[in-house]
Parts: structure tokens; C-alpha cells; sequence
């Protein structure tokens, strides 16, 4: 049986263990959805695509490839896992066969995640760890259901014809419970996420996580005389310099753009920019604008095409249920940034105690 149409099942198998794991991080933008918690990204060794079941030996003629390529402890690996799970890795991706050095790495990365799953499945087995019967059934249902099969008898054909066996696909969905449970015990259970945490993730990037809330803000500007070189800077600053006292003095913003900005496009609505989204106006500008509380002006401020006054009439900024959501995007990218390491100490450790012998 070909590759590709054994790996629908495998895929069945993937979607049926997806919530499985830690969550993670979505981008915070205005006042986007709070986010789901999908699985956290395994590390670069390690390959969470099945390795469902050996289909049968090869035929008469075949070359061999079911040898043993390494030992874990007293595991052993074998040729055709090793290229059972590189075509996995290639559908997935959708990628065409490599070839030469590409093809080295990859199957170089594949062999390491094989090594990886056999240690996470070793530790699990000393910790007495175990899947129910019930539990097992409750997984397969899953996996017949999304299959569309609607009897066992269906279920059972229809892995046949990809080559597998129900016991088979039982035990690689038996392997990846286990290494879900053993990774919860030893990695998941012993990362936390405190508010004090979230408190300094906030204060340090509340720029970015203010991206994409709105604002309104009105602008005089006062261009130089074209050609005129500095003496027009210098020139439009004291125009805006003698506005600036009379804003001060209490006269009215829109009323003062009106009569002096030389930005036609806003002079005639009072200076209005209109409603903006963070980010859209040159960072220098918006920078200006946004350190103003609503209501107050800014004094003459010099960017790349003149003077300008601005006031600020209004913003949005976290708080209420805006902070509530951005808190907990906060907990679930610090939460994965600790997974992150503890599991990758952890698949040291135990790799650093595990004997392992390479037999390519």
C-alpha cells in the first residue's frame, strides 16, 4: 500500500490527541477574540506525527529495510519507522522527496524525534503510567467517527485497506496517550504562571500590546517656506510657537486650524485626523500624540514635513475587559515560553542517562 492514503488514518489519529497539551501564544490586536489554547509547538527534535503500525514485509524482490538503525536503551528503531515517519513528515508538509544533503538532515531531525518519543515512552513505563481500556475505546470511537465509519466492521475494513491493523493503530494510539501523560507529569504540572509574571510582561510591552487600539487626534501644521532651507524651519516654528501660546491661552483648537494650518485636507474639519488605529501614523507622530492624556496639547513638534500642534480628544487603552483578555494572552505566552524550557530540560535529562547506539 502506498504512503499517502496510510497517513489519512494517521492524521485522524493527530486531530483525535490535539488537545492533549499545553496552550499557546495568538498575537494581542485591539480587541481580538480571546484566544483558544491550542498545543504548544513541540521542540525542533522532537516529531509528533505518528508512526502508526509496519505494514506488511516486503514481498519477494523487495530490498530489506525493516533492520535495526539504533537502540534506546533496549529499544530498538528500524529503517522503515525511519522512512515511514520521513514520508509522514513530507505529506504533512507538503513537500516532494529530497534528495542528497536535505534529505540527510531531515531524516537526521526524523530519527532524533523517533529517539525522543522511545525515551518520553520508556520514562512513562517506569512510572507505572497506564491507559485504560475505557479510555482507549473512547479514543478509537473518536478516530472511527471522524473516519466516517459507522460500524467497528466498517472501521476494521477500512484500516485493512490502508494496510494497518485496528491492533496496531491501537498501539501507536496507546504510545502517543502515554507520552502526553508522562510530558503532563514532568512538564506541565511544574510550570506556573504567577500574576507578578504577567504584571512585568505587561509593563514591558505595553506598546505592542496596545497595537491596533484606536485614537482621535486633531493636528495644526505650519510648513517651511519651500527652498528656503533652515531660515524656513525656523520660520514655521515661530508661527507654530505663537499659535501654541494662543491654544494655551484657552482658545479653540479647531477654530485656530481653521484659520492657520497649512494641512488643507484637515484645517477645513478643525484638524481632525479622524479615527486612527495605533500604528498607522509615522511612529515619531503617533509617539507624540499618544503620550498626551485626552484633552491636553502638545508644544511645537518638528517632524519630516513640518511643525505641528496636536491635541488628543480621546483613547482606547487596556482596561476593564480589553485588559482582562490581554492578561490571559499574557498567561499563555508566558505559559508556553516556560513550557518551552522545562521541556527541553527534561528531554535532556533523560537522553543524558539513556544509552543509545547508532547503527546507520
Amino acid at each position: 500500500m502506498s504512503g499517502p492514503p496510510r497517513l489519512v488514518l494517521a492524521m485522524a489519529i493527530a486531530l483525535a490527541l490535539s488537545g492533549c497539551a499545553a496552550p499557546s501564544w495568538m498575537p494581542i490586536v485591539g480587541k481580538a477574540k480571546a484566544p483558544e489554547a491550542p498545543p504548544p509547538a513541540p521542540p525542533r527534535s522532537e516529531f509528533r506525527a505518528p508512526i502508526l503500525s509496519r505494514p506488511a514485509p516486503p514481498t519477494d524482490g523487495e530490498s530489506v529495510v525493516d533492520r535495526v538503525i539504533c537502540v534506546v536503551n533496549s529499544d530498538a528503531v528500524t529503517l522503515y519507522e525511519l522512512d515511514e515517519a520521513e514520508a509522514y513528515i513530507l505529506y504533512e508538509n507538503k513537500q516532494q522527496p529530497l534528495a542528497g544533503e536535505e534529505r540527510v538532515a531531515l531524516r537526521e531531525k526524523v530519527l532524533a524525534g523517533i529517539i525522543e518519543k522511545r525515551l518520553q515512552l520508556q520514562q512513562a513505563e517506569r512510572e507505572k503510567i497506564a491507559v485504560e481500556d475505557a479510555e482507549m475505546k473512547a479514543e478509537v470511537d473518536e478516530i472511527q467517527k471522524k473516519l466516517g465509519a459507522k460500524t467497528d466492521a466498517e472501521f476494521e475494513s477500512m484500516v485493512k485497506a490502508q494496510g494497518l491493523s485496528v491492533e496496531g493503530v491501537k498501539k501507536r494510539l496507546r504510545e502517543q496517550l502515554l507520552v502526553e501523560r508522562i510530558k503532563r507529569r514532568k512538564v506541565n504540572l511544574r510550570v506556573s504562571v504567577t500574576e507578578e509574571d504577567i504584571d512585568q510582561y505587561l509593563n514591558a510591552n505595553r506598546e505592542k500590546l496596545e497595537t491596533g487600539l484606536s485614537f482621535e487626534a486633531r493636528h495644526i501644521l505650519f510648513l517651511p517656506t519651500a527652498g528656503a532651507g533652515e531660515d524656513g524651519w525656523q520660520a514655521a516654528r515661530r508661527r507654530a510657537e505663537d499659535v501654541y501660546t494662543r491654544v494655551m491661552g484657552g482658545e479653540d483648537f479647531g477654530e485656530l486650524a481653521r484659520d492657520f494650518s497649512d494641512d488643507s485636507a484637515t484645517a477645513k474639519n478643525g484638524g481632525r485626523l479622524g479615527i486612527l488605529k495605533r500604528g498607522e501614523l509615522a511612529p515619531d507622530i503617533e509617539k507624540a500624540i499618544l503620550r498626551l492624556s485626552p484633552g491636553e496639547h502638545s508644544s511645537p513638534f518638528r517632524s519630516e514635513v513640518g511643525y505641528h500642534l496636536f491635541e488628543l480628544d480621546s483613547k482606547e487603552t487596556l482596561a476593564g475587559e480589553q485588559l482582562a483578555q490581554a492578561r490571559n494572552q499574557i498567561r499563555d505566552i508566558l505559559y508556553k515560553q516556560k513550557y518551552d524550557v522545562r521541556l527541553n530540560e527534561w528531554l535532556v535529562e533523560i537522553r543524558s542517562k539513556a544509552i543509545i547506539e547508532m547503527r546507520l
